[in-house]
């Protein structure tokens, strides 16, 4: 059997380990299918730190192809489905790619993006792709017998590019060709941190390219927690999932907690939701006062980290801690040490802002995949490395996130932090969503904008836009209130959550020689 599915196909073999919307498979048929997939992908030549893409929505194959290349040595290729024919290419070529599993849904896409790349085979899953393989047709031609000489494979999570192109991220000690084990002792260790019972049932309604969805869904799976997944985000279908199968933790983004807080009264009265041991939330800041709706709905089940795809999981906050420190996103992880210092490198002092940098106990660091100058420009002397984030210490070592250091507005020489703008700005009944950015002022260098987008059926007004300044004044100093606002017709996010700012920002310093 393959390491990492023993104990869960030899104990229970009959129970749903996947479901998606065409199905379930089970532990035992699991195993089975992984033991033929490594079989397979071997039989093409591939070997240990040879690479894989798998371009799909989230369904069983996506988690069947991630176990097998996990026990084969294989770097799997997590791929953003919403990635043009030239952005899928790309990471192809940059990531040495030998086999694409491409979804029938992505047919267009992943026709051209692998028209002149130099790929062994091409694999379509789910229906018909012109000149690819059926997935079940290439399953078929791996024998079930088990693997010998399992060894670890890797995944390889591109950034998601939110300035020029999207760069592999690996880890300096978690390698291709180690023990396979390594996967369950992680499992082990978050499913504790997580709060996950035994035997619990993960639902993943984000796309597991996205770390944090596969940490929730497929490293949980690996330790025996069964995954219900959909593709598309639908907030009455995930209450009535989690019902249904009675799923005991879920990962979210702040996002979907305004979509579960504006359903109808009548839909979430009628929720049971007394399966779930926690909700997880991160990816994004989130309003102060929407995250306590959350909790006075779900009770003290809704926990927080903070990570991201280059450091992982640093610091996490259960419901009750935050109710007591509002804003924290927790203090570190025993794994973690995080460092606030200064622009002149000293360290700040509690409750004084600066840049976050990090550094793992266990000797493990990041590295962006080719790229050398890209690595050296996160990290300083001491084996520290930063994601550009701005935060603070408070007394008792509880982490305040401020923003992200090329978010920042300063105006008239005072540092403005434009997530605590828009965690107010969210709680207005007619934001569906909002961003804030810095835009050139002549008198100041920035003033504050915000890009609203409108709840449907809400007409946007110039009153509206006084309400919506008024509101800011009334929860915030007077020099943090949007001096403009703009209304769009929908902001410009990834489906992880992360808001593609520039976008918005940009065109407003297109003339300027700067950008501050």
């Amino acid at each position: 059997m393959a390491e990492l599915l023993l104990p869960h196909a030899g104990n229970r073999p009959d129970e749903a380990a996947l479901t998606d919307e065409w199905g379930t498979t089970t532990w035992g048929e699991l195993n089975v299918r992984v033991n033929r997939l490594i079989d397979a992908l071997r039989g093409l030549g591939l070997g240990i730190d040879d690479a894989i893409a798998i371009h799909s929505g989230n369904r069983r194959e996506y988690f069947e192809l991630m176990t097998a290349a996990s026990h084969c040595g294989l770097r799997y290729v997590m791929v953003n489905w919403h990635w043009t024919a030239d952005e899928l290419r790309y990471v192809l070529e940059d990531s040495g790619t030998s086999v694409l599993f491409s979804e029938d849904a992505f047919a267009g896409i992943a026709m051209e993006a692998a028209e002149d790349v130099d790929l062994k085979l091409r694999v379509a899953l789910g229906g018909e792709i012109n000149g690819f393989t059926p997935y079940e047709e290439f399953v078929a031609t791996g024998d079930q017998a088990e693997p010998a000489d399992q060894s670890l494979g890797i995944p390889m999570i591109y950034t998601s590019g939110t300035t020029g192109r999207p760069k592999g991220v690996t880890r300096s000690i978690l390698k291709s060709g180690g023990p396979v084990l390594t996967i369950d002792l992680i499992g082990q260790v978050f499913a504790q941190i997580f709060f996950i019972p035994e035997k619990g049932r993960s639902l993943l309604v984000g796309p597991v390219y996205h770390s944090a969805q596969w940490l929730w869904s497929w490293v949980l799976m690996t330790v025996g927690r069964s995954v219900v997944m959909r593709q598309n985000w639908d907030p009455a279908e995930a209450l009535r999932l989690i019902d249904e199968y009675q799923i005991t933790n879920v990962h979210l983004v702040p996002t979907q907690f305004v979509h579960l807080l504006r359903l109808p009264a009548a839909q979430r009265e009628a929720f049971d939701g007394s399966s779930l041991a926690a909700v997880w939330h991160g990816a994004a800041p989130c309003s102060p006062e929407i995250k306590r709706r959350m909790i006075d709905w779900l009770g003290p089940i809704v926990h927080e980290y903070y990570g991201s795809t280059e450091a992982s999981v640093n610091t996490v906050i259960t419901a009750e801690e935050w109710l007591k420190r509002p804003g924290s996103v927790g203090r570190p992880l025993p794994t973690t040490e995080v460092s606030i210092l200064l622009a002149d490198g000293t360290p700040a002092a509690v409750g004084e802002r600066g840049q976050l940098w990090f550094k793992y106990t266990s000797g493990d660091d990041v590295e962006y995949w080719g790229d050398e100058e890209k690595t050296k420009s996160i990290h300083r002397d001491g084996g520290l490395f930063t994601t550009g984030d701005i935060g603070y210490f408070d007394e008792e070592g509880y982490l305040f996130l401020a923003d992200r250091a090329i978010d920042m507005i300063i105006s008239g020489g005072v540092n403005i932090y434009p997530a605590e703008i828009e965690g107010v700005l969210i709680t207005h009944p007619a934001v569906r969503d909002v961003a804030v950015f810095g835009v050139p002022d002549e008198e100041f260098g920035e003033s504050v904008k915000a890009a609203v987008e409108l709840v449907e059926g809400v007409e946007p007004t110039p009153e509206l836009i006084d309400e919506l300044v008024a509101h800011c004044r009334s929860l915030l100093a007077g020099y943090k209130a949007p001096r403009t606002i703009d209304f769009i017709d929908e902001m410009p996010r990834t489906p992880t959550g992360k808001l593609y700012k520039r976008l918005l920002r940009d065109p407003y310093w297109a003339d300027r020689s700067t950008s501050i």
